[in-house]
C-alpha cells in the first residue's frame, strides 16, 4: 500500500523560504513520477511541480523561477524548495504519485498524502 507523508509547512513572511518534504513507502520509489499539488480554501487542487523518475521537471507558470522540485531516491523522498514566497502561495500542499505524458504531468494516480499547511503573511 502506498503511503505518502508530507512535512515542512509553516508560517512564513512574504519573501521567505520553506522546504517541503514527502516521504513515500510501499512503492519502488525510484521508478515513480512524483508531484506537488496545492489547494487553497475555495479553490480546486492545482499542480505546482512534478518530477519524473529520471529527473525531468515540470512547473506551473505561477511558481517557475521560485520553486524547485527534487528527489532523493535513496531516501524515497521528494522535496519542494519554495523561495520568494507570496501570500497567494498560501495553501495546503500535497504530494502525489502521478502520470507523465510528453514530459508534462497529466494527473494523479490517486495516491495522496495528508497535506502540509503553508501560510505566507504579507
Amino acid at each position: 500500500q502506498v503511503q505518502l507523508v508530507e512535512s515542512g509547512g509553516g508560517l512564513v513572511q512574504a519573501g521567505g523560504s520553506l522546504r517541503l518534504s514527502c516521504v513515500a513507502s510501499g512503492v519502488l520509489f525510484s521508478i515513480y513520477n512524483m508531484a506537488w499539488y496545492r489547494q487553497a480554501p475555495g479553490n480546486q487542487r492545482e499542480l505546482v511541480a512534478g518530477i519524473t523518475g529520471g529527473g525531468i521537471t515540470d512547473y506551473a507558470d505561477s511558481v517557475k523561477g521560485r520553486f524547485t522540485i527534487s528527489r532523493d531516491d535513496a531516501k524515497s523522498t521528494v522535496y519542494l524548495q519554495m523561495n520568494s514566497l507570496k501570500p497567494e502561495d498560501t495553501a495546503v500542499y500535497y504530494c502525489s504519485v502521478v502520470n507523465v505524458v510528453n514530459r508534462r504531468v497529466s494527473g494523479s494516480l490517486g495516491f495522496w498524502g495528508q497535506g502540509t499547511q503553508v501560510t505566507v503573511s504579507s
